[in-house]
């Protein structure tokens, strides 16, 4: 990868997951049509072995402990993770201890277009006011651009909202990447292990800006809805 510098600093992150600890281009982009939308972008076909290994997801409890709790309802829920893709959602289990040299996630970024990378350390040592700043990350809210997450060590939980409104948990280890579509709600939360260190991807320069919910006004969220919810997930992208 071209252009590639250190910002040493710690991540501080927003509802966009933070500020950048390390910055990386893939060259002239210039030539790219930018593109919010999972379904726009070029798929990239994948094998699931293992995937279920750093990547789950169940249906949530109503409780109001602890949001770092896994929140499973009783019996449990378990979904497939094509459940995932009928919402909009990719995935992928990729190889976090070579990420640096990993043919995978090149072609991934080059077939999407992902121009923009860097990552953050987020735990209470390195995020100053950490118990205020994870309590904010997890408002509901939606982006106009795809959120891209690739945990390259411990883990955290995506929460999105299923077809009715329902709170799906996405738990993601090290070696798990999602992307959630642009318009979905969600909110995002570290477990009680209370760190990750995710690599954030992008599309040209990018925009972390959070709408909290209710922004259904948004073309982003108004074609989101069309595309997937009001389909039923007939729309959906593959993740496989």
């Amino acid at each position: 990868m071209e252009n590639e510098f250190q910002a040493l600093r710690c991540c501080e992150l927003g509802c966009g997951f933070g500020s950048k600890n390390r910055k990386t281009g893939m060259g002239n982009s210039s030539g790219r049509i930018k593109s919010s939308r999972s379904w726009d972008l070029p798929l990239l076909s994948q094998s699931t072995d293992g995937k279920e290994e750093v990547i789950q997801a169940w249906y949530m409890d109503d409780s109001e402990e602890d949001q770092r709790l896994p929140h499973h309802r009783e019996p449990k829920e378990f979904i497939p993770l094509d459940k995932l893709s009928e919402l909009g959602i990719l995935s992928w289990r990729l190889n976090a201890d070579d990420w640096e040299n990993d043919e995978k996630l090149k072609k991934i970024r080059e077939a999407r277009g992902y121009s923009y990378m860097d990552i953050c350390d987020v735990c209470p040592e390195k995020l100053p006011n950490y118990e205020d700043k994870i309590k904010n990350f997890f408002e509901e809210h939606l982006h106009t651009d795809e959120e891209i997450r690739y945990c390259l060590e411990g883990s955290g939980y995506f929460d999105v909202r299923d077809q009715n409104d329902q709170w799906i948990r996405v738990a993601v280890k090290k070696g798990g990447m999602i992307v959630l579509p642009a318009g979905m709600y969600h909110r995002f939360t570290l477990d009680s292990d209370n760190y990750i260190k995710a690599m954030r991807l992008f599309v040209g320069e990018p925009v972390w800006t959070p709408y909290n919910r209710p922004h259904d006004h948004l073309p982003a969220r108004k074609e989101y809805v069309e595309r997937i919810i009001n389909r039923g997930g007939s729309q959906a992208v593959e993740a496989r």
